[in-house]
């Protein structure tokens, strides 16, 4: 058989691979491939189809991708099913920007029906590219029968899962202060909230509220409590203020200011030097009285219930100034106050953000664009004491981007604090992958979660399947399903649209009064779509209870860190709320992919990278390979392009260049995989067994690695066996069993082990890299490596001592090759030997040392039983660390050091103390006080490294030398006849001329040089002889002198050397 050449680059490899997948319908018999094997569950978290990919996804893609092909391998069957995520703000606001319009006021204008029409056609504006990128990076996922959140069998599944909530009594409606958008006009949720926040520049108001005695008068000592907000625009719906009961306040003056604040903020805030003239418990001020700071908004009925000291436990000294101002109806703190204390709800702010038109000073400002206006007011009325700006966190909506405000408001929520500690025990049996991520960002999110707020003022998402009576607002009714909507309202049109404004048409009659039930208007949050999905998937519980129950929990699923406050806490928080077990069992956890300085990758910064800019250069292996490899998936990464041509030189490039060696020298000999050659193998070579142990250990490491969600480890594993222990050492030292080799049977034994080597590494690459594993598989066998188990490790390959043998002869010849190049003697050039200390229980066997000399080039290993004679230890002195110590003594002391003795410092090694006297004067040495250094004795040239110790002797005979000059012309001849085009099969003759040590040289390595160069006729000219008798002439140097070298290839019936 002849096994086929690799295409010229990995882009056409995977390129012809993917139209080969297509052809056979690839992943689809992937899907049928283990029909009675266990089941093992994934679900897809749903992208927004109305925005395009980008890089980022590439790395979620790769590791679900990842972990479903090794499960399918394992023997599993593994659903695969596609989602789309088409409901909610994103597909809204890219509708607007169809439409050029812009908040709720156009939309209701433009007519929600058709606007939502817009919606409907938008959300699936980039599914092809979504689709097509998802093929082109291997992304194996079943989009035939993908779930639809806006598709009814979808909606209506989530309206079953709503009645439930409200049968459980966990769903009311409340009054609440909420984050929300003013632009797009709705409330969000707190894990909506969690994924906004950036850092912007903000105001750093003090401001002051003046005391007032009893009867509401100014207190005569001028008092005043001095307050702190990064919101001036909430300063005029103040209605209280805040402070710790046991906290020490303290009175103090200021600028001519009588001041009342925390004890422990007054060196902060105010500086050195301030003189305390008076002291409070916060319990003291609890219930004292003080004037309004602006007086711009009208308190009407409210002017005699407001505007006194409360206490409250959130108020901290870590921060302003232990008092902290109340506004109601803008913070969620402040409307919990403001409730328990009966204080004032002041909003005046409309639903857009703006103040009412009507309002002095600011009517009808954008909040956030009065704050200046309204220190310049606190200053007019004398309120002000001091502003500036700071920069800190502030919540945004993480759709629009648009800055938050907190806002009271009515809305409906879920009680999932009730659950708090359901929740939190659940996550604790769930494996986070990094574990941290699981105790710390989610379990401390679970601790402190509070209720969902579910409803959305907004237009295009699943309708609040909840009636109201217009007549009694406490009689509701939660609708299941769409039968239940049938019984009320009558027959459904077969066309029935769930959405706006068609749902909000239905009514019926009140059964409590007589009223009508008007379907309360708002839509839910689509995080609450996106945590249905493995219930609605399958429309349950209306069809495919089976299918349901068979794929509930998942066992695996993989998203972006945002998502612990997103789809993860949906997932749990709706499974906990029907009382189902925990969602999920294994979760990975991926961070951020940055670009190469470590910014974070954005459009507005001009770093994004295009995905199929990135794949173009360097195909999607390398991609999938380098974010895998270079750091686990919760870490973030930078995106460089020279890492990831690294990462694909290391690992795709040698495995490449392995699979094509292997096919020169296969194809050259016509050899074929065979029962009874495998059946032999390891038998009689050294390389072949350990090779074959090495690829069994690090079988069982990926397996086992794999199966703990610890990809980077176990493909790390694989990558450093393909790369140093395949073809830096396997290969290279086989190289001369493959070709010309006279003992046919070893050669035999080498194809083969190299075979199976590489028809396994495909199957455990196969995936992390499905493109490159897949062509080779089929190059080596002609099937695919996706249809494949997995492989696991066998017993009867396992040799331990033989791997630790080879891993100390490797690590000898790894420092011995470092000491050459200290003392710059070439590895050509022969040495006598080296001297080695190893661990103490292995000791290679002499096969194994054979490849040591070989490989340093030595005549011979010696071994030492210790360290001891083969070198002394010297002090240096460390001047950074003794002159700060020692001063005007420190170049005593450095000469003292000096001169320490090899014993004396060897005891200070060992941890005993060192003392030395200078000027009569004792003093101790530390460590650090000077560095150690081995010094060999007499010419040998030492190196150590833990346990290890290795010392060559670099004298060079007359002997030594010639053999180098031998090794040195093997060099230059075997480039030449390269460089003249010859193939590998190629006889040749040899003619040399030019200086005599050399051609001595030549000489007394004839048949060694012939073996190596394959040369059958051998001659010593004279520089003229060249002339006209080779087709190639070339003059190399080796040291310091010249040789010319004739070649040319030989006619077959040359057989000998002449």
């Amino acid at each position: 058989m002849r096994y086929p050449e690799a295409p010229e680059t990995i882009l056409g490899l995977e390129e012809e691979t993917l139209s080969r997948w297509i052809e056979e319908d690839l992943f689809r018999k992937t899907l049928r491939l283990n029909p009675e094997g266990e089941n093992f569950v994934f679900f897809e978290g749903p992208p927004t189809a109305n925005g395009r990919p980008g890089l980022h996804h590439i790395i979620s893609r790769t590791i679900k991708d990842l972990v479903c092909r090794f499960r399918t391998m394992e023997g599993c069957r593994v659903t695969r099913i596609a989602g789309w995520d088409t409901h909610g703000l994103p597909v809204e606001i890219e509708a607007e920007k169809k439409l050029s319009i812009s908040g709720k006021p156009e939309i209701e204008n433009f007519g929600i029906e058709r606007f939502n029409e817009v919606c409907r056609d938008s959300v699936f504006t980039y599914k092809d590219e979504w689709e097509k990128l998802s093929q082109r990076i291997g992304y194996w996922l079943d989009y035939e029968k993908p779930y639809v959140t806006f598709h009814n069998d979808y909606v209506e599944s989530v309206w079953w899962i709503l009645s439930q909530l409200a049968k459980k009594n966990l769903l009311y409606r409340g009054h609440k202060c909420v984050p929300y958008c003013p632009r797009c006009g709705t409330g969000l949720s707190s894990h909506e909230v969690a994924q906004g926040y950036r850092d912007i520049e903000d105001p750093s108001l003090y401001f002051l509220c003046p005391w007032l005695t009893e009867d509401g008068s100014i207190d005569a000592e001028g008092r005043n409590f001095l307050v702190w907000t990064t919101t001036p625009w909430t300063v005029p719906a103040n209605s209280g203020l805040a402070l710790n009961r046991d906290l020490d306040y303290v009175q103090v003056r200021k600028d001519d200011q009588m001041l009342v604040m925390a004890e422990k903020r007054v060196e902060a805030v105010l500086g050195d030097d301030i003189e305390i003239l008076g002291r409070y418990k916060g319990s003291d001020l609890v219930g004292m009285r003080y004037a309004r700071p602006l007086e711009i908004v009208d308190v009407g009925e409210y002017s005699n219930k407001g505007w006194f000291v409360v206490n409250e436990d959130f108020v901290s000294s870590e921060d302003g100034t232990g008092i902290v101002h109340l506004a109601p109806a803008f913070g969620s703190d402040d409307y919990a106050a403001g409730q328990k204390y009966g204080l004032p709800l002041l909003k005046p702010v409309k639903e857009t953000g703006c103040f009412e038109d009507d309002l002095e000073l600011v009517g009808g400002m954008f909040v956030k664009d009065a704050d200046q206006v309204l220190i310049r007011a606190l200053a007019d009325t004398g309120n002000l004491f001091r502003h500036s700006k700071e920069t800190h966190s502030y919540p945004h909506c993480w759709r629009c981007e648009s800055p938050l405000i907190y806002m009271a408001r009515e809305s409906w929520f879920a009680a999932t604090s009730n659950l708090r500690d359901e929740m939190v025990r659940g996550n604790e049996r769930v494996n986070w992958v990094p574990t941290e991520i699981g105790q710390g960002r989610m379990g401390e999110w679970l601790k402190g979660n509070v209720d969902w707020a579910l409803s959305r003022e907004r237009y295009w998402g699943t309708p609040l399947p909840v009636w109201v009576c217009d007549q009694e607002s406490e009689h509701i009714q939660w609708i299941g399903s769409f039968e239940e909507l049938e019984r009320r309202t009558g027959t459904l049109e077969s066309d029935f649209d769930p959405h706006r404004p068609y749902i909000d048409e239905l009514n019926w009659s009140c059964d409590l009064c007589g009223g009508t039930m008007r379907r309360s208007p708002e839509v839910i949050d689509a995080w609450f779509d996106s945590g249905a999905m493995p219930y609605a998937q399958w429309n349950y519980p209306f069809k495919n209870e089976k299918e349901f129950r068979d794929h509930f929990p998942a066992d695996f699923i993989c998203e972006g860190l945002d998502q612990t406050r997103g789809w993860f806490y949906s997932l749990m928080a709706i499974a906990s709320m029907l009382g189902e077990e925990v969602p999920f069992k294994n979760v990975i956890v991926n961070g951020l992919i940055l670009d190469s300085q470590g910014q974070k990758m954005s459009k507005s910064r001009g770093n994004a990278v295009d995905p199929w800019d990135a794949i173009s250069s360097h195909g999607v292996d390398a991609i999938r390979w380098y974010l895998v490899t270079t750091s686990n998936p919760w870490v973030p990464k930078r995106y460089d392009d020279d890492a990831v041509r690294e990462g694909s030189r290391r690992f795709l490039d040698t495995l490449l260049n392995t699979y094509k060696f292997f096919v020169l020298y296969a194809n050259a000999e016509d050899w074929k995989p065979s029962e009874k050659v495998l059946e032999e193998v390891g038998q009689d070579n050294l390389l072949d067994a350990w090779i074959k142990s090495r690829l069994n250990s690090v079988t069982k490491e990926v397996r086992v690695e794999l199966t703990a969600y610890q990809l980077t480890k176990a493909y790390r594993a694989l990558g450093e066996f393909v790369s140093e222990d395949l073809s830096n050492w396997y290969v290279r030292r086989s190289r001369p069993r493959f070709w010309g080799n006279l003992n046919e049977s070893d050669t035999q034994q080498a194809f083969q082990t190299l075979w199976d080597c590489l028809k396994r590494v495909c199957l455990l690459a196969a995936p992390v890299t499905p493109f490159v594993a897949d062509w080779i598989f089929r190059g080596l066998v002609g099937s695919s490596a996706h249809l494949e188990g997995f492989p696991r490790e066998k017993v009867e390959d396992c040799d331990e001592s033989l791997e630790k043998e080879m891993e100390v002869a490797r690590v000898l010849v790894s420092m011995g090759r470092s000491l050459r190049e200290e003392v710059r003697i070439k590895v050509r050039q022969p040495l006598t030997r080296i001297i080695a200390v190893v661990p103490s229980d292995i000791k290679p066997r002499n096969a194994i040392l054979k490849l040591v000399e070989e490989e340093l080039n030595v005549k011979k290993v010696d071994f030492s039983s210790s360290r001891d004679g083969l070198f002394y230890l010297t002090a240096k002195p460390n001047y950074e660390v003794l002159g700060p110590r020692f001063g005007g003594k420190t170049e005593s002391v450095a000469t003292i050091i000096r001169e320490l003795s090899s014993e004396e410092i060897e005891k200070h090694r060992d941890g005993e103390s060192l003392s030395i006297d200078v000027d009569g004067e004792r003093l101790q040495l530390e460590e650090g006080d000077f560095d150690v250094r081995e010094e060999a004795h007499g010419e040998l040239v030492l190196r150590s490294e833990e346990d290890y110790l290795v010392a060559i002797d670099p004298i060079i005979d007359e002997e030594l030398r010639l053999e180098g000059w031998a090794r040195e012309l093997v060099n230059r001849i075997q480039r030449f006849r390269k460089d003249s085009g010859l193939l590998i099969t190629d006889r040749i003759r040899i003619g040399l001329s030019g200086s005599e040590p050399v051609l001595q040289a030549a000489q007394e390595y004839r048949e060694f040089i012939c073996n190596e160069t394959l040369a059958i006729e051998w001659e010593i000219l004279s520089p003229a002889d060249h002339d006209g008798k080779y087709d190639n002439v070339k003059i190399v140097g080796i040291d310091d002198f010249e040789i010319r070298i004739g070649l040319t290839r030989a006619s077959a019936s040359h057989s000998n050397p002449q």
